[in-house]
């Protein structure tokens, strides 16, 4: 298992108490809120398809204030 894809929270409590699960990489189960939940990589985003509005609003969305 590579660091990169160890999640630090539970997606659905936020919790930090998570061990792997299951035999198959990305498999992950809260200890908190006894879920479990899988980690997976879909792609690589095309720049061209993403509208200068959504660029700017996300960059807005991220910046501290």
């Amino acid at each position: 298992m590579t660091s990169r894809a160890t999640p630090f929270h539970c997606p659905y409590c936020s919790d930090e108490d998570l061990r792997p699960h299951g035999e198959k990489h990305g498999e992950w189960e809260c200890r908190s809120c006894m879920r479990a939940f899988r980690l997976g990589y879909i792609g690589m985003l095309n720049p061209s398809q993403i509208s200068s509005s959504q660029i700017s609003s996300s960059q807005n969305s991220s910046s501290p204030h």
